[in-house]
């Protein structure tokens, strides 16, 4: 299992991603930052691409379309009309919210050794 112990800030960077694979997978730095940069790639496409993308025991993130509604500009009560967009949203898998829940993070490495 992969141990993020050494997070010194709340948020957790690409860059800690990679560190966390050169330290305990052994990959070297470039292949780690590659191998990060190449997943986040992978998964911008096929959301551009108008595809869900689903991490199996992590969740789902999923493309909504918006519709175009009206609005207002809370500092001058303006009405404005707001364009239609895509957004994403995510969805935790319940084996995640589990995990979350217990803060045990042994409970998500057993639940995905079958994967």
């Amino acid at each position: 299992m992969i141990a993020l112990d050494s997070l010194q800030t709340p948020t957790l960077t690409k860059a800690q991603l990679a560190d966390t694979l050169f330290e305990q997978i052994g990959l070297n730095k470039r292949e780690a930052k590659d191998m990060v940069d190449a997943f986040f790639d992978c998964m911008v496409q096929e959301l551009v691409g108008g595809n869900d993308v689903k991490l199996s025991g992590f969740g789902n993130f999923q493309l909504r379309s918006k519709s175009p509604r009206p609005g207002r500009n809370p500092r001058t009560g303006e009405m404005i009309a707001i364009d239609a967009r895509r957004v994403v949203t995510f969805h935790a898998s319940n084996k995640l919210k589990d995990v979350v829940q217990s803060g045990n993070v042994a409970d998500m490495q057993s639940s995905t050794d079958d994967i």
